[in-house]
């Protein structure tokens, strides 16, 4: 995820407004896009909504539009305002969709794993063919699941002048830190794994 992120700041030069959705791609996305400007980092905050994204860019891109506007997603938060591909082709607003694809809701998924011994319970998603949705509204779409297609896979869609859906297969078990256990201070916080306890 960091990957796809930095090289997104890297081809925009940090001046594309960002949507975040919630979740491990939102923090990554702070974390590795460099912003250049104010009022570009646009997302629901920490108890945010999944689903906010998709929505939120339309509106970037209706009030600035000459901005680059990109919708980072996870692809559990996207399935739950992807009806909003209708508006999109309807009024034909040109933002980019980058979906950040690990077959999990990730944020829920890194919990389990580091507290809950890895008891994924509801997190594991089963996927439509998200290229096939977009084109059936008429968004040209593509899928990268091989490293080498990466960098080209975005300037397409940075390129393109019409809206367009970019998915990115990443890790599954790629995990956000720094972070804060719950019920813990931050002279708690995880920077790793935590190593088994073998007493």
């Amino acid at each position: 995820m960091a990957e796809v992120v930095n090289q997104l700041s890297q081809k925009t030069k940090g001046e594309a407004i960002l949507v975040t959705d919630v979740g491990q791609h939102q923090m990554i996305a702070s974390r590795y896009y460099e912003f250049k400007n104010p009022r570009t980092n646009v997302t629901s905050g920490g108890a945010g909504t999944m689903g906010f994204a998709l929505p939120a860019a339309m509106g970037a891109k209706l009030a600035i539009p000459q901005k680059q506007v990109v919708a980072v997603i996870g692809d559990g938060g996207y399935q739950m305002t992807v009806q909003e591909l209708g508006t999109i082709m309807q009024y034909k607003i040109p933002v980019k969709i980058l979906v950040l694809n690990n077959n999990f809701l990730g944020m829920v998924r890194q919990w389990q794993q580091l507290f809950h011994a890895k008891r994924y319970s509801f997190t594991e998603m089963t996927n439509p063919n998200f290229v096939k949705i977009a084109e059936a509204y008429s968004i040209p779409a593509r899928k990268v699941d091989q490293r080498e297609d990466l960098s080209a896979a975005l300037q397409e869609m940075l390129d393109a002048e019409t809206p367009y859906f970019l998915e990115v297969v990443v890790g599954k078990e790629d995990n956000v830190f720094p972070m804060v256990p719950a019920g813990a201070g931050v002279s708690e916080i995880i920077f790793e794994i935590p190593k088994p306890n073998n007493k």
